[in-house]
């Protein structure tokens, strides 16, 4: 099993760390029907269409 030569530094272990941590916007797509902003491959909670069709009616959440 291989051994590391020396000790990992504070300074090189919290670098590493914070490339792999950071934080990405959402991706959002306008909703085809009313144009408001959406996750891909959701529902949209402001009209209630998934794909060009009716899934949810929005007033009452289902």
């Amino acid at each position: 099993m291989a051994v590391p030569r020396s000790k990992t530094s504070k300074a090189r272990t919290s670098r590493r760390q914070s490339i792999n941590m950071k934080l990405t916007a959402p991706s959002l797509v306008s909703c085809g029907n009313c144009g408001n902003p959406v996750h891909y491959h959701h529902v949209c909670p402001k009209c209630g269409f998934y794909r060009g069709r009716q899934v949810i009616n929005p007033a009452s959440g289902e």
